[in-house]
């Protein structure tokens, strides 16, 4: 069996790189698939490109995973490979004659209706949270009623992601509650503004608040239990507000950033500033927004059929 160093390979991603925690995760998880793979199958170095192409198959055929999935992992693999052999020439890659095409669908973002953004608008700042487990306390924390409803209108006016606002900290916000310094994907610095007056003041107070408690080099958002916001917790808040709501698929953090995207090239906002300020380094990744745009346009048109109109 090939000896797999994913560690040492994620540290130099890391270190390197400068690759973000959640890429890294997949990266370790990615090589402990294929590292099962090669023991499972008794390969051992070096190894070769029938081993890649068996691999690939085993993705597919065995595990059924889906085609960006399969891409991924490869896609680490050969980076990996790539690393290793930089270290040691007597381990070539064995990707150096491979070519594997995986179609990957692709789908279009689905941002939320206005409609129902104007409904989550609308619920206030009353308490959003997963229903309590018996035996536990009932009520909610005033921290939790303030921070969800204002993460989810600074969600929909930037398009954040939901890890990058999670890990702002207070001084990364300017004073007056209009910018915010935002760390996104590779460690990349940009800065995010608040156009809207009222939220710029929610912001302000809140900032002024946990900057009261806590000084400046602390998480701006926290749990319950004073700790950092974690990503996967306001999901579960988004989850729960779904439910209350009765919203058919459920929010996510994700969806907020999709219609971010789309209502601001539908009010006519030049591609490349929603594309600075998601932060997508390549134009094609905003451009697919245009599309859902166009999407929406098919739709309203068909809705009214104008030829329809002049015959009735």
């Amino acid at each position: 069996m090939p000896r797999l160093d994913h560690t040492a390979f994620v540290n130099a991603c890391r270190d390197e790189r400068g690759v973000g925690h959640h890429t890294l995760r997949a990266y370790a998880q990615d090589l402990r698939t294929f590292a099962r793979f090669t023991e499972t199958h008794r390969l051992s170095d070096p190894l070769s490109k029938d081993d890649i192409l068996a691999y690939h198959r085993h993705l597919r055929d065995a595990l059924n995973a889906k085609p960006a999935t399969i891409e991924r992992r490869l896609v680490t693999l050969k980076s990996y490979f790539a690393w290793r052999e930089d270290r040691n020439s007597a381990l070539p890659s064995p990707f150096a004659d491979v070519r594997i095409s995986v179609r990957i669908p692709r789908r279009l973002p689905r941002p939320i209706d206005r409609d129902i953004l104007k409904a989550v608008l609308q619920v206030g700042d009353g308490p959003i949270a997963p229903p309590s487990k018996p035996g536990e306390h009932d009520a909610t924390p005033a921290s939790e009623i303030a921070v969800t409803p204002l993460i989810i209108k600074l969600l929909i006016v930037t398009g954040l992601r939901i890890s990058e606002l999670t890990n702002v900290k207070v001084r990364d916000v300017s004073h007056d509650g209009s910018q915010i310094l935002v760390r996104g994907k590779g460690n990349n610095e940009r800065i995010v503004f608040v156009p809207n007056r009222e939220l710029q003041e929610e912001l302000k107070h809140y900032l002024m608040a946990r900057y009261a408690q806590c000084g400046s080099s602390e998480a701006l958002f926290l749990n319950t239990e004073g700790r950092r916001l974690r990503s996967a917790t306001f999901r579960k808040r988004l989850r729960a507000l779904s439910r209350r709501l009765g919203i058919e698929p459920h929010l996510t953090p994700h969806r907020f950033r999709h219609s971010a995207a789309t209502l601001l090239i539908e009010e006519g906002i030049d591609i490349r500033m929603v594309q600075a300020l998601l932060g997508h380094a390549n134009l094609k990744t905003t451009e697919i927004y245009v599309r859902v745009s166009n999407h929406a346009l098919r739709r309203a048109l068909e809705r009214a059929d104008i030829l329809e109109v002049l015959r009735n």
